[in-house]
């Protein structure tokens, strides 16, 4: 699993539906300080990866004053990302062969969002499969990549 973690001042993610001209709709929203985390899954994913990320994601000390979410309660809004997993190495169209396909990766986002609630995390999300519009306010700018 790979995760784009970023401290915000505030984050949201809308859908954009397939309607010519609708307004994106808000379906995950934090106010204030928090983490923006983006989800990639790849093929070899577990429940125990997903696990791992979780706990991880909870206690790493990212905060103001080096404090982490379960310090200080502050929220967490996960949104899949498969390109986290496109390989642009080659040629000029990024390819996705590392990322794991929709019912393989859903399930293991849900659990890193389930195993999140299960630690006492405030957690919003975004629409797996869904076209999002995501914007954030980046504190600091503080952003890290982990890699489970």
């Amino acid at each position: 699993m790979r995760a784009v973690v970023q401290r915000v001042d505030g984050a949201s993610v809308s859908v954009v539906s397939g309607v010519s001209g609708s307004e994106p709709e808000t379906v995950g929203e934090i106010t204030g300080e928090g983490l923006c985390v983006l989800v990639g899954v790849t093929h070899d994913d577990t429940k125990e990866k997903a696990a791992r990320l979780a706990a991880k994601l909870w206690s790493i000390r990212m905060l103001d004053g080096e404090k982490s979410c379960s310090e200080t309660d502050a929220p967490l809004l996960v949104i899949s990302q498969f390109t986290l997993y496109g390989d642009a190495r080659k040629g000029r169209r990024p390819t996705w062969n590392a990322a794991a396909p929709g019912p393989v990766a859903e399930p293991l986002v849900d659990e890193v969002v389930s195993r999140l609630r299960a630690l006492g995390a405030t957690v919003h999300t975004g629409s797996f499969g869904a076209h999002m519009r995501v914007s954030l306010t980046n504190d600091g700018p503080f952003t890290v990549l982990l890699d489970i």
